[in-house]
């Protein structure tokens, strides 16, 4: 069965809406593990929209689960990761301008740049992930740079519907056995709900799910312990 990595950053993105000092993240983590999540995620952005410095390192210090620290490639972010070391670290691409991330790593034309940045979690223990769009070559790709897990992205798939769904769903099938045959960890996140989680939760050798805004959304009417335990039981 997948394990559950729950995002917290919308919790951070409420909080900097005023830039005061609640709701704390660190509150929430306490709630989504209690309702059993299964990793923490959390979204150090170079721009510091929500997730600052300050959460990372208490709860490096206070969560039981998995920290799970996603990051982009850039010198400013990897030192803070390396110094912190979470369990895991997933690259993602980043965007000053986008709402949330909008497609997955390009490994292809960066390919020196993502390497040195897989090589220095590394050095300091860290376990990695590559965010990356269910594509073969990019897949083939993060293979050779020795990473221990990939994280398809699956926000074309949230998106679509009918005939279209189906087709992006198949896409993540193909791409997931590729994964597995490369022998890594395979992850899926981005945009997943209540109401489409299914189908991505029961693929074959999926690991892990990473999802967010979903769960914070419903913690809105029914509370976060609650919300991250109804999730719980729709990916087993």
């Amino acid at each position: 069965m997948p394990e559950l990595g729950v995002n917290i950053d919308h919790v951070a993105t409420v909080r900097e809406a005023r830039r005061g000092r609640e709701p704390d993240p660190i509150w929430a983590a306490v709630a989504a593990e209690l309702g059993g999540a299964d990793a923490i995620t959390v979204h150090l952005r170079e721009d510091r929209r929500h997730i600052q410095e300050r959460d990372v390192r208490v709860l490096r210090e206070t969560v039981n689960v998995k920290l799970n620290l996603e990051l982009a490639c850039e010198p400013g972010v990897l030192a803070i990761a390396c110094e912190v070391r979470p369990q895991q670290a997933t690259l993602v691409p980043e965007k000053r301008e986008e709402v949330t991330t909008e497609g997955g790593l390009a490994v292809l034309v960066q390919r020196d740049k993502v390497q040195a940045a897989v090589d220095q979690l590394h050095a300091a223990g860290i376990s990695v992930s590559l965010f990356l769009d269910p594509d073969a070559e990019q897949i083939d790709a993060a293979a050779e740079l020795g990473v221990a897990a990939v994280e398809l992205h699956t926000g074309q798939y949230a998106n679509a519907s009918g005939a279209a769904r189906a087709a992006c769903l198949e896409t993540l099938h193909k791409a997931s056995a590729q994964i597995r045959q490369c022998g890594l960890t395979l992850h899926a996140g981005h945009g997943l709900s209540y109401q489409n989680v299914g189908p991505v939760a029961a693929i074959d050798g999926m690991h892990e799910l990473n999802i967010g805004h979903s769960i914070v959304s419903r913690a809105m009417f029914v509370g976060l312990e609650a919300a991250v335990r109804e999730m719980k039981r729709l990916v087993l």
